[in-house]
Formats: C-alpha cells, structure tokens, sequence
C-alpha cells in the first residue's frame, strides 16, 4: 500500500485507532485537514513531509482536485503517504473523492476509519444518539450548503420523523436550520446540546432548545444535536471537596 485514508478521530489522540496511529508513526507524508489537533499531528514522525490542506467556510487555499493530484503523485512516487482527516474519511470528509481518484489512477491505497464527531461529541456531553423509549435512530446530517448538494437536506422531512438529529458544520446556520425544523413539526422546546472541539481540553457544551439557538452565536467546530435525547447529561461528575459518595 502507498496512501492510505485515514480517520483521525474527534480530536482527543486517545481516540485514534490502533491502525492510525501504527500508520502515523512510519510515515513518510502526511496530508491532513484543518481540525486535525495539535495532539495527532505530535505523533507524527521527525523528517516526514507534512502538507497542510485544511479549509474553512469560504476559505479553500488548496482545492479538493488539487488533493487529489497530490495523493496521487506521491503515491505514485512509492511513498508511504497518509491522509489524516478529522473524524472518519467517509463522513462528510470526501473520502471517497479521494479514494476514486486513486482509484481511476491505479494507486494503491486503504481506508482506515476513525471515530467521527458525530458519535464522540454527543457521548463526550453525555447525549446517548439512542435510548431506550427516548429514541431508536439517528440522522447525521451536514448543515454546510456547498456540502448538502443542489437540492439541499430536507429539514422538515427531517423533523416530521422523529429520530435524533446530529448536525455537522451547521454552526453559521442554525437560526435557519432551526426554523425549518419547526416549520416541519418539531416544538420550539426541542432540546438541543452543541458541542464545539468535543473530546478536547478546548470542549464547550452548549444546552438550549430549537427556539433559541438561532439566536446564539455558534463557532466551528460544532456539532449539534437535536431531539429527546439532548436533554440528557449522563457525563459522571466528582463530588464537591469535602462530600462523602460513600
């Protein structure tokens, strides 16, 4: 294998994987997006090449085609290239544009996935995405436009089924997203937990309800959650000094 596609996981380096950190550690290139932490990027090795592709909203220094003639050309080159992409490389990561120009191009390459935000984020504020008589599903959905393609998400579709909504780069369009939602069903006292650079000694847990969080600003990186479930906290808090548990 030359190039392989890489889960960096939510952003704690606790949660990569056993295979992503292996892989890390023999590297000879290193591609890797914007909200891949400080922590990840420590393990990579001395003398390896590392190439910074990150975008933000509205900020693409390096296009997505661009990428991909990358990975090719260094793959191509025989060296040991990984792409480190934030959360899993299939969930909206693009992925699997990278993986079918690899594969167009013949280059060899794995796909090593990671624990993605959309999971890690509602656990790390204590949010189970299903429970027992609460909620049997879960939907992720992306909140970016450009992401959504020409006919966008179906919010109020959405909203009329009733499962947990987990939103991924939604932060700058929550007020609209939170309107739709209640224009197809959902009460405006819906809960609703965001949580910014989960599993990070950065994390921020935000508790609301769908009528509000329009008006809060939110920063990426978000992930929103919406539904019954949001009204949980099952994180474990020590007790207060000085207060027996026993």
């Amino acid at each position: 294998m030359t190039v392989y596609l890489v889960g960096a996981g939510p952003g704690d380096p606790g949660l990569l994987t056993v295979r992503a950190a292996e892989l890390l550690a023999t590297a000879e290139v290193v591609v890797h997006d914007r909200l891949v932490t400080k922590g990840v990027l420590d393990l990579v090795p001395r003398g390896c090449e590392v190439v910074d592709v990150g975008k933000a909203a509205g900020w693409s220094p390096v296009p997505q085609r661009e990428i991909n003639a990358l990975l090719v050309e260094r793959g191509r080159a025989g060296r040991r290239v990984v792409r480190l992409k934030g959360g899993d490389p299939f969930v909206f990561g693009r992925g699997g544009e990278e993986a079918s120009a690899l594969l167009e191009a013949r280059v060899p390459f794995e796909i090593v996935p990671g624990v993605s935000a959309a999971i890690a984020a509602p656990t790390a504020a204590g949010v189970p995405v299903t429970m027992r008589q609460r909620s049997l599903s879960f939907t992720v959905a992306t909140g970016h436009e450009d992401e959504a393609g020409p006919d966008g998400v179906d919010w109020e579709g959405l909203a009329a089924t009733g499962t947990t909504l987990v939103i991924l780069m939604g932060a700058s369009r929550m007020a609209a997203i939170a309107g739709r939602l209640m224009a197809g069903g959902l009460p405006p006292t819906t809960p609703v937990v965001a949580v910014r650079w989960a599993t990070t000694d950065r994390q921020e847990v935000l508790r609301t309800d769908l009528a509000s969080v329009g008006s809060i600003s939110l920063e990426s990186p978000t992930t929103v959650v919406v539904g019954q479930v949001a009204g949980l906290d099952l994180r474990w808090l020590p007790a207060p000094p000085g207060v027996s548990t026993g």
